[in-house]
């Protein structure tokens, strides 16, 4: 009976571990971004995207910033230029950049959000996730 529970346990584990392995939800792939994952954007290599970040002065004083945003990942990056905004205390503004995808990147890869200013920086809680741009339909079907 012991020599059967053991293969019996082992099989268990591995069947439990290959469950774990072959899924590819989001929260897999995009794990910062679970549970809900609604900032993943599906785009296809050279695919266009707007980026809108809005900022606030929070401090005191007026102050002047050069901005940037950029999407990076670890096997392709897009950097938006640099933008200079002055915003007095409490006033809000937002910024826009356009960009498209690089043709190169590699299909289900992915590039988080992040924003510059002056020597700071935040990631947020976007991603560019990289799908095909071919896509196959069924338009027909016979069976005799």
């Amino acid at each position: 009976m012991r020599k059967v529970a053991l293969p019996l346990s082992v099989i268990v584990a591995f069947l439990i571990i290959m469950g774990f392995s072959s899924r590819v939800g989001l929260g897999e792939q995009f794990p910062a971004c679970a549970p809900s994952c609604t900032g993943v954007v599906d785009k296809a290599p050279g695919g266009s995207f707007v980026v809108e970040i809005a900022f606030k002065n929070t401090g005191a004083t007026e102050g002047t910033w050069s901005v940037s945003a950029a999407f990076e990942g670890e096997k392709w990056i897009w950097s938006g230029t640099a933008q200079n905004l002055t915003l007095k205390p409490s006033s809000t503004k937002t910024l826009t950049w356009t960009g498209n995808v690089p043709l190169n990147a590699s299909i289900d890869t992915v590039a988080r959000l992040i924003t510059y200013y002056d020597d700071s920086y935040k990631s947020l809680n976007w991603w560019i996730h990289v799908v095909p741009s071919a896509e196959l339909s069924i338009t027909s079907s016979t069976v005799k």
